[in-house]
């Protein structure tokens, strides 16, 4: 077993990896479908982390798709009962991106809400507010990243809390699953912000943050 199974090999799967790592966490990194690309991160990162391939068993407490949110419930709906009992961590933003204008969930609904009713995990939002530049290292301009989490589920949440404190980050629990709702928004808000060429201090190296009063 391990603490962590992290799902796919790209920018968001090397942050969160690299903060795994940092917070001295065992790792089970899991590549889509090349084998070596998990290898050559797992090697990068030199931590504990074993590796394979999409379909195998997911020997992680916490379980972290780093994909987009389609291929997330894919996964949910591939993996079914073998994810109950785990904390399913939905990172995603669901960017309509055919008009890149607006989210592609119901208004009334998140993509944590949909992962929820395509699983028997514990489902907990956390990690759409900070992108994968800023999480290699942690800190944005001196200041640890805030990892904004909301779930229904104590323990889940509380899963999730900890890890992102050991990793040397943030946690602001912002309440239940529900809250995802504006939690994407945010995050939505955030990637227009990188994506603006007029705005070059936000290039995808920026963060959100919450600065309690002294």
């Amino acid at each position: 077993m391990t603490d962590l199974t992290i799902i796919g090999t790209g920018n968001m799967a090397r942050g969160l990896a690299a903060r795994a790592v940092a917070a001295g966490r065992s790792v089970q990194l899991l590549a889509h479908e090349d084998k070596a690309k998990a290898d050559s991160l797992a090697a990068e990162l030199d931590g504990k982390i074993t590796t394979g391939v999409l379909g195998e068993q997911l020997t992680g407490a916490l379980v972290i798709p780093a994909v987009y949110f389609d291929a997330s419930r894919a996964i949910a709906e591939q993996y079914g009962d073998a994810l109950t009992g785990k904390v399913y961590v939905d990172i995603t933003n669901p960017v309509d991106f055919a008009t890149f204008d607006s989210l592609s969930v119901p208004a009334d609904s998140s993509a944590a809400e949909e992962l929820q009713k395509a699983t028997g995990a514990k489902v907990v939002k956390a990690f759409n507010t900070t992108f994968a530049a800023t999480l290699s290292n942690g800190t944005v301009a001196g200041h640890p990243l805030d990892v904004l989490i909301a779930g229904d589920d104590a323990a889940a949440t509380q899963a999730v809390v900890e890890f992102a404190s050991a990793a040397g980050l943030n946690p602001v629990v912002v309440g239940p699953q529900r809250r995802a709702r504006q939690l994407e928004h945010m995050g939505f808000l955030h990637i227009l912000l990188s994506a603006n060429e007029e705005l070059p201090a936000y290039q995808w190296n920026s963060a959100l943050k919450v600065v309690p009063a002294a």
